[in-house]
């Protein structure tokens, strides 16, 4: 496996970007990068710079999809994931590792693969959470011409979240603790893992564009006459042995006790407020309406009656997937489990898609207080990371001028929400044992990680 892969690691005069002079970076940063294919790394900020701290050659194959999905920090080190073949490396007092800490073998077509990692510490014991789409044989046996469907023949055991142990730098005595659908299609797996402030686990998985497929269009994607759950188009919750936690919020039997929230189209990003406990997410659109969402517990996000504010509508145009229809503002019928479940509209929605994914709090003040448990979002179609302030009891973002609507319509509406662009396909945002910015992307065609920091720290 090893073999397959080039690593290149930046040690020394590492990249550095960032404005030539503090008086002209505004002026620099709002004429620059105004569209996605730009390559130059910038912050908006005078005192901020971006350093490219590690790069990796993780091959991919167009049918893959970036090969990066998440990171996750391990005291001072960094794990890093590959998303097509399975391998997770360690990078180590700022060498990465040649022998991964596991190699399993994945399903890759389009958004399947290794997902998602959490860690937590036990006593002496380190426990590392993975999701990912788990192949029968090896790496990328699933075959898939098309984005919302999957020979059956070549279907994953599915979308499987395991806890093992580190030991001598090694992954061993895997558990199983949940099994979840991966078909029809290769996209809408979700995939990001975190551990709450109750200590318990939460998973977000997409709907797996199971309108593709009568059994597979249930109730939790607000079909009324839909399948009973399976799994799919959730947030689901479990504790860190894997149990459903108390009598679960939509329902005492599973796979309903595990639901946190439903309605979920897709999502690549979920975080917890450090002030309130309060839990956001990220919803990806179709060809419009990527969403911001304060997820309560039995949080209806509305999919697949609303996105955004809009009525799904389907595309004439092959090539798209669904447009925006008729606007809803008070979406009616959808299914609530008896009340259990409640809808409530995005707190903020990009009309054309950005491809929104990592979503973060920076529970740090070394960025500087303004930035300290504010909220930060990457995308992949921009490469941009914007930053939000939230009102005063943080159930909403502090939004004003042409975004008070809370819809982002345009790139210019963007520019006073944007904190740093240039970044490539943004993966995964982290804030690091030292308190600076961490961000994972492929840019460049490959795996790289950029820090944000004040300028001049080493």
């Amino acid at each position: 496996m090893s073999a397959l892969l080039l690593f290149l690691l930046i040690l020394t005069s590492m990249l550095t970007y960032s404005a030539a002079a503090d008086d002209k970076i505004d002026e620099t940063f709002q004429k620059s990068c105004l569209t996605p294919s730009c390559k130059q790394p910038l912050v908006n900020d005078p005192d901020l710079e971006v350093k490219l701290l590690y790069q990796i050659n993780f091959k991919f194959e167009p049918s893959q999809l970036s090969p990066v999905s998440t990171m996750t920090f391990l005291g001072k080190d960094i794990l890093i994931l590959n998303k097509n073949n399975g391998t997770i490396f360690r990078i180590k007092n700022g060498t990465i590792q040649d022998t991964p800490l596991l190699d399993i073998n994945v399903a890759n077509k389009r958004e399947r693969g290794l997902l998602g990692i959490a860690n937590s510490v036990n006593g002496s014991a380190e426990n590392i959470f993975l999701y990912f789409t788990e192949a029968k044989h090896k790496d990328g046996t699933d075959i898939c011409h098309v984005t919302y469907y999957c020979e059956p023949s070549s279907n994953p055991l599915g979308n499987r979240l395991y806890k093992y142990q580190l030991v001598n730098n090694k992954l061993v005595n895997p558990k199983l603790l949940l099994d979840l659908p991966a078909a029809p299609a290769p996209t809408h797996n979700g995939g990001v893992l975190r551990i709450g402030p109750d200590n318990n686990l939460y998973l977000v998985i997409g709907d797996l564009e199971g309108y593709y497929n009568k059994s597979s269009s249930t109730t939790v994607q607000n079909f009324k006459n839909g399948s009973s759950p399976d799994g799919r188009a959730g947030i689901l919750r479990i504790t860190l042995d894997g149990e459903p936690v108390e009598n679960g919020i939509l329902g005492s039997k599973f796979p309903m006790n595990l639901y946190y929230a439903y309605g979920i189209r897709n999502s690549f990003g979920i975080d917890f407020d450090p002030v309130t406990g309060n839990l956001w997410d990220t919803e990806n659109g179709p060809e419009y309406g990527d969403e911001i969402n304060l997820v309560n517990p039995g949080f209806n996000s509305g999919w697949i009656a609303v996105q955004g504010i809009w009525k799904p509508t389907e595309a004439k145009n092959p090539n798209l997937d669904f447009i925006a229809g008729n606007k809803l503002l008070h979406p009616e019928d959808l299914v609530d489990f008896g009340g259990k479940g409640k809808y409530s509209a995005p707190e903020f929605i990009w009309n054309n898609t950005v491809g929104a994914t990592a979503i973060k709090f920076f529970k740090s003040d070394k960025l500087g207080k303004k930035y300290e448990n504010d909220l930060f979002v990457g995308c992949i179609n921009l490469g941009t990371i914007f930053h939000f302030d939230l009102n005063l009891n943080r159930t909403s973002l502090k939004l004003d001028g042409l975004l008070k609507d809370k819809i982002a319509n345009n790139i210019q509406e963007m520019q006073n929400i944007t904190f740093s662009k240039g970044l490539g396909t943004i993966t995964d945002i982290e804030v690091g044992p030292d308190g600076y910015m961490y961000v994972l992307s492929k840019y460049m065609d490959k795996a790289t990680i950029f820090r944000i920091a004040p300028k001049g720290i080493a």
